[in-house]
C-alpha cells in the first residue's frame, strides 16, 4: 500500500500556510507507518567561568550529593554525566576569552584578523565549523532526521554586536551565526511572518478553522500536542499586548561597552526562550539547538539576583573575596536553575510519536568558555551533559585529567552516528572520540 505523504495529507486538507508551522510536526501526519526516533542536542552556554569547588564532586566515579552551585539539579542526578579534567587546548591568535568563546565548539584556531583584546594578538572569527552546525547539516542531508530549521540559535541577553567574545555558533570557517535574543523575533520565525507585534497579535484567529479541521483527523496525543503549541501562542499573544510600553531586549552595550545594564525581567525573557525552544522540538521544527546566556568578558549586571556589579569583574576577584565569591555563586546557580527549567520541561513532555519524555531522546551540554574566570584557565572547562539522547553512561562524573575537549565533541558526533575521524583541530584528535557508554 502507498501511503500518504504529509504534505498531501494537509493539501487535501486544504490548510492555509498560516497553519502549517502549528502541524507539520506532529506524528499523526506522518502515516500508518512509524517514523525513526528523535535524537536531540541542546547545547548552553554561560560565561565568565565558574567556581570548581562548588561545582565538581570530590571525586571521579558515581554521583553523590552534588555541590550547591549544581543543586537545583538535583532531581536529574541520575541523567546528569560531569566531565571534568577537558581542555581546551587551541592557541594561536586572539586573548583567552575569545578563543575560549569562539574555539569552544570549533575546536579550531582563530582566523588572523584585526580585533584586539586582552594583550595577546588581535584576531579574526573561527576557522571552521561548530559542532552544532556539523551535526544539523548531518542530520538535514537525510530526509528522515531532516527539520524545517534544521537547527535554532537562541539568545538571551546577548549583546547587539559582533566579535569572537559574543558568537560560539559557525556555519563554517569564517561564519559566526548570531543568536536570536529577542523572543518575539523568535516567535515570528516558527509561526507568523509579522512586520512588527501588532500583526502577530491575533494570529490564532487568522489559522482556527484550519486548526479545527486537523484536530479532527490526528491522534488523541497530537491533539494535546497541538493544544501546546496553542497555548504557547496565546500566552505570547498576552504577553505582547502587555509590552507596549516596556523594551524587553536590553539596552544597546555600545552605549557604554563597559557597562551592560541587563534589563530585570532577563529572568522573564529566559523562561519564554526556554519555551520556545522546547516547543519548536516537540512540533520537530528542529532537532539541534543553542541557548547563549550573555557573552564572554560580559559585564551583566544581574540586579534580580541583588547582583549590582559586572559579572566579569566579579570573576576577576581573588578567591579570598568572600563578598565576590558568594555573588558569582549565585549567579552560576541562577544558571543552573535555568538548566533545570528547561530539563524539567523536556522530562514532563511526552516524546511525540515515541515512548518516554523528550528527555529521553534528547542531550543537553551545559558549558562555559573558561575553567575558572579569574585565572583565565582553558583547563577543567564546565561540561555538563544531561538526557539519555546519547546514549551515554550516565550518573557518572569522569576526571580526564586535561585531555583535549576536541574528543569529547568527537564523542557527540558519534552519539549521532557521524563518525567523524576528526573535529576541529586533527592533532587535538589523535587518540580519538572518548568513551563514555
Amino acid at each position: 500500500m502507498i501511503m500518504r505523504t504529509r504534505r498531501a495529507f494537509l493539501r487535501d486538507l486544504g490548510l492555509s500556510a498560516a497553519a502549517l508551522p502549528f502541524v507539520s510536526g506532529l506524528p499523526s501526519l506522518y502515516g500508518a507507518e512509524n517514523p525513526a526516533p528523535r535524537q536531540r542536542l541542546i547545547i548552553m552556554f554561560s560565561p565568565n567561568g565558574t567556581l570548581p569547588p562548588d561545582f565538581w564532586p570530590d571525586h571521579p566515579g558515581e554521583l553523590g550529593e552534588l555541590k550547591p552551585i549544581l543543586e537545583p539539579l538535583k532531581d536529574y542526578k541520575e541523567r546528569m554525566l560531569l566531565l571534568k579534567g577537558l581542555s581546551n587546548r587551541i592557541r594561536g591568535d586572539g586573548d583567552g576569552h575569545m578563543r575560549g568563546m569562539s574555539c569552544l565548539l570549533t575546536g579550531i584556531e582563530l582566523l588572523p584578523g584585526n580585533i584586539q583584546g586582552g594583550s595577546d594578538t588581535p584576531a579574526g572569527w573561527a576557522n571552521g565549523i561548530s559542532i552544532d552546525q556539523e551535526l544539523k547539516n548531518f542530520l538535514q542531508k537525510n530526509s528522515a532526521t531532516s527539520t524545517r530549521f534544521g537547527s535554532l540559535e537562541f539568545g538571551v541577553a546577548v549583546p547587539r554586536r559582533a566579535d569572537p567574545w559574543t558568537r560560539m555558533v559557525y556555519a563554517g570557517s569564517n561564519k559566526p551565526v548570531a543568536p536570536i535574543d529577542d523572543p518575539y523575533q523568535m516567535l515570528n520565525k516558527l509561526y507568523g511572518k509579522m512586520k512588527d507585534k501588532a500583526t502577530l497579535v491575533g494570529l490564532l484567529d487568522d489559522v482556527s478553522d484550519d486548526l479545527k479541521k486537523v484536530s479532527k483527523k490526528i491522534s488523541k496525543e497530537d491533539r494535546r500536542l497541538l493544544a501546546d503549541h496553542l497555548d504557547l501562542v496565546r500566552a505570547m499573544e498576552s504577553e505582547l499586548k502587555r509590552a507596549d510600553d516596556k523594551k524587553l531586549v536590553h539596552p544597546e552595550p555600545e552605549l557604554d561597552p563597559n557597562i551592560e545594564l541587563v534589563n530585570d525581567n532577563t529572568p522573564e525573557v529566559s523562561r519564554m526562550q526556554i519555551d520556545l525552544l522546547v516547543n519548536a522540538m516537540a512540533n520537530d521544527m528542529t532537532r539541534i539547538a543553542t541557548l547563549q546566556y550573555m557573552r564572554s568578558v560580559g559585564q551583566a549586571r544581574m540586579r534580580w539576583l541583588n547582583v549590582e556589579e559586572g559579572h566579569h569583574s566579579l570573576s576577576h576577584e581573588g578567591d579570598d573575596n568572600k563578598n565576590a565569591q558568594d555573588k558569582l555563586r549565585r549567579i552560576n546557580t541562577w544558571f543552573a536553575q535555568e538548566l533545570a527549567y528547561l530539563t524539567k520541561k523536556l522530562a514532563e513532555t511526552p516524546e511525540p510519536g515515541g515512548t518516554g519524555s523528550m528527555l529521553d531522546h534528547t542531550t543537553i551540554i551545559w558549558t562555559n568558555e573558561l575553567g575558572k574566570g579569574n585565572s583565565h584557565t582553558h583547563n577543567n572547562i564546565p561540561f555538563l551533559v544531561l538526557g539519555n539522547g546519547a546514549g551515554f553512561k550516565m550518573g557518572q562524573c569522569h576526571d580526564f585529567k586535561g585531555q583535549s575537549h576536541n574528543r569529547f565533541l568527537l564523542s557527540l558526533a558519534h552519539s549521532f552516528g557521524h563518525q567523524l575521524k576528526t573535529f576541529g583541530s586533527a592533532k587535538h584528535c589523535k587518540d580519538g572520540a572518548l568513551e563514555l557508554g
